[in-house]
């Protein structure tokens, strides 16, 4: 069955395809992804897809719409090079925050970009840990919601081996997630209650639990202009937390972040490599990326076989 697989990067992702094929131990198909003088995008698949399992690895991470825009082209050209079945593997769903109307004349957009990949010719979505769950519903074609939780349970058992572990929601939203993680590592949860006064600032309020004495684990889906984390860090920190480490899926990190988070007093952030990471974020003393290759490879080897993906997560 391997031999039908054929996995293609774009420019959002090439590393982590790459090492997802390698996983496989596939080699990762050709594809040429190239802009003409204007910017206009065209792709080139460079060898025989059809009748083949097609994978496209793109994640729509900054620039978000050239990433996106490469995302439709490469599936439109699997699809008229008569693939078999077309799966977007997109790691970080960019538009992801953008799943309900806020305000009155406001868009939908994650929805509107469901129906684009849908519409380009995929048949199916491989992503993971949406910033809304329920994205997944926004597909009309079958969409596998994959979690970073083995990954991260894993690191902080190999590495955070202390007694006195607590994991921490930065939010009340994020406290399912953080409860699955805790529930796993068998550690209590605290809550860190928030108010947003405006879009990309938090001011953090209070704190619900117990921190004093204990190693903080702040776990969550994004982070982006680092705000709410260095908020939450400092907050723990002076409810006489011992120290504080963050678990994040996707390290956005937008604009000065990389330099806030290098200068707090939180230990260690550990980012997966959903987003490609930039030099700032490899320099940074205590930034550090867990890869995330071996889940999408495992999920994408159980998808082409038809064997259940869900059970990853038993």
């Amino acid at each position: 069955m391997k031999s039908s697989i054929k996995i293609i990067a774009g420019n959002a992702s090439r590393p982590l395809a790459e090492a997802i094929a390698g996983y496989l131990e596939l080699p990762l198909a050709k594809c040429m992804v190239r802009r003409f003088a204007d910017m206009e995008i065209f792709v080139e698949i460079q060898e025989n897809v059809r009748g083949e399992d097609v994978f496209i690895v793109q994640s729509t991470s900054y620039p978000a719409n050239d990433h996106l825009m490469e995302l439709l082209i490469m599936i439109d050209a699997a699809r008229r090079s008569s693939a078999r079945r077309i799966t977007a593997v997109i790691p970080y769903f960019g538009y992801a925050r953008q799943d309900r109307r806020t305000s009155g004349r406001t868009p939908i957009s994650a929805k509107l970009v469901c129906n684009l990949i849908t519409e380009a010719g995929a048949d199916r979505v491989l992503t993971l840990d949406l910033h809304a769950g329920q994205i997944q519903g926004f597909f009309d074609i079958p969409t596998d919601n994959l979690f970073a939780a083995p990954v991260m349970v894993r690191d902080i058992k190999e590495r955070l081996t202390s007694t006195d572990r607590m994991v921490v929601s930065p939010d009340v939203g994020g406290v399912v997630r953080a409860r699955a993680v805790a529930k796993r590592i068998d550690a209590s949860l605290a809550i860190v209650d928030k108010r947003r006064e405006r879009a990309g600032e938090s001011e953090v309020m209070n704190i619900i639990g117990d921190v004093e004495g204990r190693s903080c684990i702040l776990v969550d889906d994004i982070v982006d202009s680092g705000g709410t984390l260095v908020n939450a860090a400092e907050a723990l920190l002076n409810a006489g937390a011992k120290e504080v480490s963050a678990y994040i899926t996707h390290g956005v990190l937008s604009g000065g972040a990389v330099s806030r988070i290098a200068a707090s007093r939180m230990k260690e952030l550990v980012i997966t490599d959903s987003i490609q990471p930039t030099q700032a974020v490899k320099l940074a003393r205590n930034i550090r990326v867990a890869t995330i290759a071996p889940l999408l490879g495992e999920a994408i080897g159980r998808t082409a076989t038809e064997a259940s993906v869900s059970s990853l997560f038993d």
